[in-house]
């Protein structure tokens, strides 16, 4: 399964961005996706996961009510619209796929893509 991200770039603090992650070697619905980030000295955290249909979605306390998750199995995509970006946003934005229905923050991803960057300037 390959995974890559598009979307990323420079905003202004308040802003809005639209990440998407498109999946290739296999069917999407086969899988839960997840967002994760990685700001500059940090370690990569978790943003928010989607289940194989949609549902089951959980977000970090940070990006709720700012960031919506969303997927089309149709076309093999997994979005993320990020909302009121703030300068702690900055960040490496990775997409992530786990065979199965469902995310559970124990078992981790296994699958990656490389990233794209979104910088959000105050």
């Amino acid at each position: 399964v390959q995974l890559v991200e598009s979307g990323g770039g420079l905003v202004q603090a308040g802003g809005s961005l639209r990440l998407s992650c498109a999946v290739s070697g296999g069917t999407a619905s086969n899988y839960a996706m997840g967002w994760f980030r990685q700001a500059p000295g940090k370690e990569r955290e978790f943003v928010a996961a989607i289940g194989w249909s949609g549902g089951s979605i959980s977000y970090a306390e940070p990006v709720k009510g700012r960031f919506t998750i969303s997927r089309d199995n149709a076309n093999n995509r997994v979005s993320l619209q990020m909302n009121s970006l703030k300068p702690e946003d900055t960040a490496v934005y990775y997409c992530a796929a786990k065979w199965g229905r469902y995310y559970y923050p124990q078992d981790g991803m296994d699958y990656w893509g490389k990233g794209t960057l979104v910088t959000v300037s105050s």
